[in-house]
């Protein structure tokens, strides 16, 4: 309906705007300080980071509800994965956020997001530039396994510092005698985090079929 539409472009607007902001504001700082913007980087564009990552999780409701007709499986992984590492290892770990694979895993996703919601807000409006339809479905198919590695390495930077402050982890009194060591629980989310990024990259190659293969530029909703 109109309704939902208006209101679908209003919400690729809101995060456009947002993943613009932080990506312009990291290559400008970049370009005027140079690798001595790499360490404050998190606390300049931190806070806009989280909001659209949390803003991001309406659209796992708009697939449930069928205004957006993506897969929710692979969008759930997506969406999950980022919040995992952005809330629980990033920002919880004041060590971790001033080093240099924050600011490249920060670089994957905002390019990766501008992209896209520029995309799907031409796709609304019933515009396919197709340049553009052609970027959307190719570039994240390179992006998306160096984000992953870079989400990987991001939580093998953390992990001394959780072992050290052993932030999350948590002994249950007797008569439980039952612990959970969080260090361990990051060991076994990467195996998770490399399980579902063949599975994500299968998505993905299927939705460039969809698209691309056969010349139709047709609006991706995710």
């Amino acid at each position: 309906s109109f309704t939902m539409n208006t209101y679908l472009f209003v919400y690729d607007l809101m995060q456009f705007c947002g993943h613009s902001w932080i990506f312009t504001n990291m290559i400008i700082r970049f370009m005027s300080f140079g690798k001595d913007s790499l360490a404050d980087t998190f606390y300049s564009i931190g806070l806009m980071m989280r909001l659209c990552q949390l803003l991001s999780v309406l659209e796992i409701l708009h697939i449930l509800i069928g205004i957006d007709k993506s897969r929710l499986f692979p969008r759930f992984l997506q969406i999950t994965e980022r919040l995992i590492v952005l809330f629980v290892v990033i920002n919880s770990q004041e060590e971790v956020q001033g080093k240099f694979v924050v600011c490249v895993l920060f670089f994957l996703w905002n390019l990766l997001d501008v992209i896209r919601y520029t995309y799907n807000m031409l796709a609304r409006t019933g515009i396919h530039y197709p340049p553009l339809t052609w970027l959307n479905f190719s570039l994240c198919i390179l992006l998306y396994p160096l984000s992953v590695l870079a989400k990987a390495f991001a939580i093998c930077v953390s992990l001394p510092y959780f072992e050290t402050f052993g932030t999350y982890s948590v002994k249950l009194p007797f008569p439980f005698a039952f612990s959970i060591y969080f260090p361990y629980v990051l060991k076994m989310y990467l195996l998770v985090l490399f399980v579902g990024m063949c599975f994500i990259i299968q998505n993905l190659f299927s939705e460039r079929k969809a698209h691309l293969g056969t010349g139709n530029f047709k609006t991706k909703r995710s």
